[in-house]
């Protein structure tokens, strides 16, 4: 049940909604466009981008003081990733790391996992389980039913709260049309690919059927992928998989690789649905009910199956039980104007996480279940209003999230079944309401400012079972309040050039993650519940230089030049780090003595870099394309020392890209060369110098990541109005690599074919 504390939040959240909308109802949303200052207007479209997700309103980019990356439609047809981890790490700005096949875990400027923010058609998709490790959620958005992504950097708190400390990852999906006259509206898709390096087989439809009130989409994906194939050359003889584990004639055995690139039991496959209902209410309001389904069958923890132990592989499974994630949604957009807003739109939401892992040691007969569910009830008001010269976004949240969490074995010859320690408190809860508002005014026509504020009541309440374990505590609780702001501006000296700077405040709360945990991190090392945890806080600061090219008709397209630098200083920081629980420094769990590790507040961390990206048109029909990423981490380690500073573990290599597109009528093809920079053994976060089964091993012995390229050539034909047909073929040169962090060996040489008929 919820606590005094959410009641008493859920009452003044209802209150608020109540004074907001007064005698008139204007419920839920479709995403509008803010009003403009007329002035700047007309300049503004001929050379700004508009940016749908900043501030939850469209505005144009070179009024935003944020670091932002599109990714648009054209793109993801023309690049034709597997998953939406592929698609966030084609577009050269975000670093994915993966533990499996089924994976992908995204860095940005050195914060990941639940340090970034997942947004989804307005909605958090962040839950009280996201955490600290590496996450793979992500891999649940089907990149084929999306309109567009937008990647906005640094904190994003003010306008989301909790967790956005790194950015905020803002995925549209397809929105239903309506028929533009009394006839009805039928259109769709139907698309069929293949990909070679795992035998991808994805079959994917979409279809619209409107009138001029109503309106119907509907879309269907579904994916399998077999085992993965790494590249021939370069990379470590380590990386390969010599033998692999099968239970044969009730025994488990150790059978030799045919193929040691082949990496045995990593496929998987996924299911995506998504159903959208858009009802015109007036021509100045809209309803919209959707259904979001993201699945995946049993798949297989890659890296833990490549472990040793003695000499000999350690698990004869280790599985992720399938991941489902269901989102329920109900938006209204409100175009009145009214005292409080021009323009108005209220979400409300409701989404059911399942997820679970499975695992057995070799030679034994004792399977290991945990799984955990989590239901998530979520209402956001977002408002814009004309104010003076300027206009002030505002809107309010509220966010509850209730935890379930069991454990059994069964033993695989028996049958027989008993409870067991689970992952996370049993029947646990996280919530969180807050209020901001942000006010934006072109002080002359080349002066932005934007400044804001938010309030957030935070909770969680927790409560521990000694059945399995002797905790030293019952429950955890926390409550706590918190005021961040932001501070930004982009000048413009001419029609071309762009300056802007930018200060935040960003916060996270502890989750039931953090506080509740408990699990083997790795080989030898234990996590343990903390409930002593306290929020942690970031300050963000950001300058950038950006120069817009314009298009030249018959001659150039448009171009970008930016040039971003930021520094970001986390206080209060949550780390992993040993721990004594109950008087000891190491205990005796699944047969293993391990060292005991809690997340524990550190003194601080500190984060710095540079992003630069580049659109330069050559010609007519070709662009020169570039990305650039360097980020440096480091955090306070209290265990050796209370001044000495470690790598922190989610700043990653120097990344980038570097492509050349030619785009001419039906045809469009890209040749693009991906490069990651190696991090040496003493550049490593001391938590991943423990992973020695997944890093190569440098001249001493000591583990690192090497560095890697890859070449690769896209390309996309109309054949007809109605066919399009897309090949790729990815790592050209065949590279045997595994990029940083990860758990899994990169794909090899890979064909991609792709065909789209649309009606």
């Amino acid at each position: 049940m919820k606590d005094h504390s959410t009641k008493k939040a859920g009452r003044i959240f209802r209150l608020f909604l109540y004074v907001v909308v007064s005698g008139t109802v204007p419920l839920f949303y479709q995403p509008a466009v803010a009003q403009q200052n007329k002035d700047t207007t007309q300049k503004i479209h001929e050379l700004g981008e508009v940016v749908i997700s900043f501030n939850k309103w469209e505005q144009q980019l070179n009024e935003v003081p944020n670091k932002i990356t599109k990714i648009n439609r054209t793109q993801i047809q023309l690049q034709q990733p597997q998953t939406a981890a592929d698609m966030l790490a084609q577009s050269g700005s975000v670093f994915i790391q993966k533990s499996q096949l089924g994976g992908g875990s995204p860095m940005i400027r050195g914060f990941a996992t639940n340090r970034v923010l997942l947004v989804v058609d307005g909605v958090r998709m962040n839950n009280a389980i996201f955490r600290s490790g590496n996450l793979q959620n992500v891999i649940s958005i089907d990149p084929l039913t999306l309109e567009a992504a937008e990647v906005v950097f640094g904190p994003g708190s003010l306008i989301y709260g909790s967790d956005a400390i790194g950015g905020v990852m803002d995925f549209h999906t397809l929105e239903p049309r309506f028929s533009a006259d009394s006839s009805l509206l039928v259109r769709g898709a139907v698309q069929a690919r293949y990909s070679s390096a795992n035998n991808e087989n994805t079959i994917h439809a979409d279809w619209n059927i409107a009138g001029k009130k109503l309106s119907w989409l509907s879309s269907v994906t579904y994916s399998r992928f077999d085992d993965l194939k790494m590249g021939k050359h370069g990379g470590q003889d380590s990386y390969l998989r010599p033998e692999y584990v099968i239970r044969l004639n009730n025994r488990d055995t150790i059978l030799t690789n045919s193929d040691p690139r082949i990496q045995r039991f990593s496929g998987y496959e996924q299911w995506n649905l998504m159903q959208k209902l858009n009802y015109r209410i007036t021509d100045k309001m809209r309803l919209q009910y959707s259904f979001i389904y993201g699945g995946t069958g049993t798949h297989p923890r890659y890296d833990r199956l490549i472990q040793y132990r003695s000499g000999r592989l350690r698990f004869a499974e280790w599985n992720y039980g399938p991941m489902l994630w269901r989102m329920h949604t109900l938006h209204f957009l409100s175009n009145q104007k009214k005292a409080l807003y021009d323009n108005l739109r209220i979400t409300a939401g409701y989404q059911n996480y399942a997820e679970s892992r499975l695992d057995r040691t070799f030679n034994r007969t004792i399977r290991n279940r945990q799984e955990e569910m989590v239901d998530a009830v979520s209402a956001n008001l977002d408002a814009v209003k004309s104010v003076g010269k300027g206009h002030l976004y505002w809107g309010a949240e509220y966010v509850y999230n209730k935890v379930g969490s069991t454990g059994n074995t069964t033993d695989i010859e028996t049958g027989e079944t008993t409870s067991s320690v689970s992952r996370y408190p049993d029947n646990s809860n996280w919530y969180t309401a807050g209020l901001y508002g942000s006010y934006k005014i072109n002080l002359r026509e080349d002066l932005t400012l934007t400044s804001g504020i938010r309030y957030s009541y935070n909770g969680l309440n927790a409560r521990f079972n000694n059945q399995f374990i002797p905790f030293p505590y019952e429950k955890a609780a926390i409550k706590k309040g918190a005021f961040i702001f932001n501070l930004g501006t982009v000048y413009r000296p001419t029609g071309n050039w762009q300056l802007h700077a930018h200060v935040s405040r960003g916060y996270r709360m502890p989750n039931i993650d953090d506080i509740g945990k408990l699990f083997e991190s790795a080989p030898g090392n234990l996590t343990v519940p903390n409930p002593g945890l306290e929020p942690e806080y970031a300050w963000n600061m950001e300058m950038g230089v950006a120069y817009d090219i314009q298009a030249i008709p018959e001659q150039r397209p448009a171009g970008r030049l930016e040039l971003t630098g930021f520094y970001t200083i986390l206080e209060n920081a949550i780390a992993l780090r040993p721990f004594q629980f109950n008087g000891r420094d190491s205990l005796v769990f699944d047969g293993v003595n391990s060292q005991v590790n809690a997340l524990q507040n550190l003194a601080r961390a500190t984060v710095w870099g540079v992003q630069a990206a580049a659109a330069i048109p050559l010609h007519r029909w070709w662009i020169l394309r570039m990305n650039a990423n360097y980020t440096w981490g480091r955090e306070t380690d209290d265990a050796i020392g209370s001044d000495k500073q470690v790598p922190l573990r989610h700043a990653p290599p120097f990344f980038g890209n570097l492509a050349i597109q030619y785009n001419r009528s039906a045809f469009t093809m890209e040749a693009t060369l991906v490069y990651n920079s190696s991090i040496s053994a003493e550049n490593l976060a001391p938590s991943e110098q423990a992973k020695t089964d997944i890093y190569a091993a440098d001249r001493n012995g000591n583990p690192y990541s090497p560095k890697w390229y890859t070449l690769n050539l896209k390309g996309s034909y109309r054949v007809t109005p109605v066919f399009v047909l897309s090949l790729g073929w990815e790592n050209m040169t065949n590279q045997r690599y595994r990029p940083y962090s990860s758990g899994i060996v990169a794909a090899g040489s890979n064909l991609v074919a792709s065909l789209r008929a649309s009606f």
